[in-house]
């Protein structure tokens, strides 16, 4: 009888263990995830002041534009910087999110402006930037998306029942944080077109 609860308690000992270790390489994947997305953020935030310094020849009228970006990029980048050790802290995950739509948003009302000014549309270097940075936002979407992934793999995980009785034990008491945008409500709306 003894033996059977000795073998018995070895067992859970094991099964929490192997909960213990799938919950840390869920973490460490939320953690790479991340730093995925952040490579390809340094990547495009490197771009966006040569992307500047060729729009400036044509767009010289636009200097509150240019600004605009160069004031949305630089918070963005804070923000990521804050981010990097705070994965966890909604609050930082939410100013994060908060300046990248900053910036999506700058970026856009520049691309648009750039519509009225056909030289820098085809000069090369603008040509070759933009490519990169389309690229660039493709890149973006799908680590985001990996992250996102394996944010729901854990949080999955860790809810699910025994491993939320295991994982509270070990410290894993709050749920990762997704990287959303602050509008997906009005992103996933229809939208609205009248004539």
């Amino acid at each position: 009888m003894g033996y059977a609860v000795l073998g018995f308690l070895v067992l859970v000992g094991l099964y929490a263990i192997a909960i213990f270790n799938n919950l840390v390489a869920k973490r460490n994947q939320i953690d790479n995830g991340f730093a995925q997305i952040e490579v390809q953020l340094k990547r495009r935030y490197d771009l966006i002041p040569n992307l500047i310094e060729v729009a400036k020849k044509y767009m010289a009228h636009e200097r509150e534009t240019l600004e605009a970006v160069i004031a949305a990029r630089n918070e963005a980048s804070n923000s990521l910087a804050k981010m990097e050790s705070h994965l966890d802290d909604p609050k930082a995950v939410a100013q994060f999110n908060q300046a990248e739509q900053g910036l999506v948003g700058a970026m856009g009302k520049m691309s648009f402006v750039m519509e009225a000014y056909p030289e820098l549309k085809a000069n090369e270097n603008m040509m070759q930037l933009t490519e990169e940075l389309t690229t660039t936002e493709n890149r973006i979407g799908f680590a985001r998306q990996a992250f996102n992934d394996f944010v729901l793999a854990f949080n999955t995980y860790r809810q699910s029942f025994p491993q939320n009785q295991v994982a509270n034990m070990f410290g894993f008491t709050t749920d990762a944080k997704m990287l959303e945008f602050e509008d997906s409500q009005a992103i996933q709306a229809a939208p609205k077109v009248s004539f």
